[in-house]
């Protein structure tokens, strides 16, 4: 089950029709969460229904393709970027520091650029602002933000979502977070390692 999830991006929440009943766990967590989301994560709202998310396929830096069912079982916060948003560029320094400080065997940050263009220039950007701690991914054909703009949680850039495989999301980001800060590091931390 999904730890907590959050899509940055503009528009309302909506569930499956039938509210998937393996996503309740997801729920009650997000709602144990919530009293960490504050501060620099303070637009990080809970969900009230569950909704499971499909299975994001992209490509690990050397081209084999991945999907998000490979990190199964593991905590990850899924950032969709491109070169072209200059929030996630400004964003991704935080990200690298999020990675730095909690990546391991339990979390990891799984940044997925969709810049369709020139596969260079996303690789170029992470090397001119020394920002090596980041996995890089790809799609260049954006599949992963249309998937999630199927599901009504993408619907412009900076995309982030979190949580814990199948998918199955309980929390919403409506606007960039500081996710290299205290606040952002306590958030995940819980969500890694739940509260009773």
């Amino acid at each position: 089950m999904i730890g907590f999830a959050g899509i940055y991006g503009v528009g309302g929440l909506r569930q499956n029709a039938s509210g998937d009943a393996a996503c309740r766990p997801a729920v009650d967590l997000a709602r144990k969460l919530a009293p960490l989301a504050h501060g620099e994560v303070a637009a990080l709202t809970m969900a009230t229904a569950p909704l499971r998310l499909p299975d994001l396929a992209f490509e690990d830096a050397e081209g084999r393709p991945k999907k998000l069912s490979d990190w199964r079982g593991r905590t990850v916060l899924v950032n969709l970027w491109a070169t072209w948003c200059v929030p996630c560029r400004k964003e991704m320094p935080a990200l690298e520091s999020l990675q730095t400080s909690l990546g391991g065997p339990d979390f990891e940050v799984v940044a997925v650029n969709i810049d369709t263009r020139d596969p260079q220039k996303p690789k170029n950007f992470l090397k001119e602002a020394n920002l090596t701690r980041l996995g890089y991914y790809s799609d260049q054909k954006a599949k992963v933000f249309q998937d999630l703009k199927a599901v009504g949680r993408a619907l412009g850039m900076p995309t982030l979502g979190a949580g814990r495989w199948p998918g199955l999301r309980d929390r919403y980001h409506c606007r960039p977070a500081e996710w290299g800060s205290d606040d952002a590091i306590k958030l995940i931390t819980a969500a890694v390692k739940p509260p009773n």
